[in-house]
């Protein structure tokens, strides 16, 4: 029997109004392999139904007879102004998912006055990102585009990274969001059953030099070398593809006391660090100087024993004591989520 035109799991209008609506369009017009790419967990995908599952477990308590005729929904994020308490967390290769990809995103992040993460795995450029709020005048006496951040994986040889760094350095972007969260790519299944390379035309500006490169480098039809490690069948195997992988492996080495210290001196841009989930390490950010932390399970795609971001949340917004801004991302579908959130502390999701 087919679904009824008004089921609110399919979508029969080209204006969805929810999120599982747009997921259900995305699902029905993307390539399988490339819609699982954005939509799967790893392993069992525990921790993916856990992100979302874990705010039905909170519920909100309505006060009544307040004047809520006129709300503020306005949060400050580092000394900039955002319309809403939400952001855009960085996603890789937005232009599979068809149209101009990060530009389109981007250009709705701008105009909306939203916080927008680009992921340096994207496939526009990050100049090209950061152009598109200079066409997003402020209104008058209304909010200007709050400045976009820029996502990063440091590699073994964490210099590799410096020419990125001061790319988005000097196109504007506030902050370097270092993703702490993967020595190694999660065991995502989905993709390992069938690979997903970008189709021609299509690149990753942002991880080669422009100074010294004639052209992006083009896809080969074969996962990337991170992904290449989880296809390792044993240590000795995983072992060889180190060593013959070079700079291009996530590196597996970072550390308190030599990673936010080499970033420190070579950007000033603000550091905020993705991926922490325990008070312990949240603690230690504090002390180690950053500027803020995200708390987040990569939406469920590293570990898939983890608890949810919105179960972690609570202790670390504790162990923080207000010392720095705390971020969630993870499970997040509704408004109600976000209220949910923002009541045990972050002021972003």
């Amino acid at each position: 029997m087919s679904p009824k035109p008004d089921s609110p799991n399919t979508s029969t209008t080209n204006d969805p109004l929810t999120l599982p609506e747009v997921e259900h369009a995305a699902k029905a017009r993307l390539p399988s392999h490339i819609y699982e790419f954005y939509a799967s967990g790893s392993d069992q995908q525990n921790a993916l139904a856990r992100n979302e599952k874990a705010f039905d477990r909170l519920f909100i308590r309505p006060r009544v007879l307040l004047d809520v005729s006129k709300i503020d929904t306005t949060t400050t994020i580092l000394g900039h102004k955002t319309a809403l308490p939400i952001g855009i967390a960085p996603s890789a290769m937005q232009r599979l998912a068809g149209g101009e990809g990060e530009m389109d995103i981007a250009a709705a992040a701008a105009k909306m006055k939203l916080n927008m993460t680009l992921s340096s795995q994207s496939t526009t450029s990050l100049e090209d990102v950061a152009a598109t709020r200079k066409y997003m005048k402020p209104e008058a006496g209304g909010l200007a585009p709050p400045p976009f951040w820029m996502q990063i994986y440091l590699y073994e040889d964490v210099r590799k990274s410096v020419g990125l760094i001061r790319r988005a350095e000097a196109a504007g972007y506030q902050s370097l969001v270092l993703t702490v969260d993967t020595p190694v790519l999660g065991n995502r299944l989905a993709e390992r059953r069938t690979a997903v390379v970008l189709p021609e035309g299509m690149s990753l500006p942002n991880l080669v030099d422009p100074s010294t490169a004639t052209s992006a480098p083009k896809s080969r039809s074969q996962p990337s070398i991170n992904r290449q490690l989880m296809n390792a069948r044993t240590a000795l195997e995983a072992e060889h593809l180190r060593l013959t992988a070079g700079n291009k492996m996530h590196s597996a080495s970072l550390t308190w006391s030599t990673t936010i210290p080499f970033l420190r001196s070579v950007t000033k841009m603000k550091l905020i660090l993705k991926g922490i989930m325990t008070p312990e390490d949240a603690k230690l950010a504090v002390q180690h100087g950053v500027d803020g932390i995200i708390v987040s399970n990569h939406g469920g795609r590293q570990l898939d024993a983890t608890c949810s971001t919105i179960e972690a949340l609570p202790e670390i917004v504790d162990a923080v004591g207000g010392a720095i801004p705390v971020i969630l991302d993870g499970g997040v579908r509704s408004g109600a989520d976000v209220f949910k959130a923002l009541a045990l502390g972050p002021i972003l999701c």
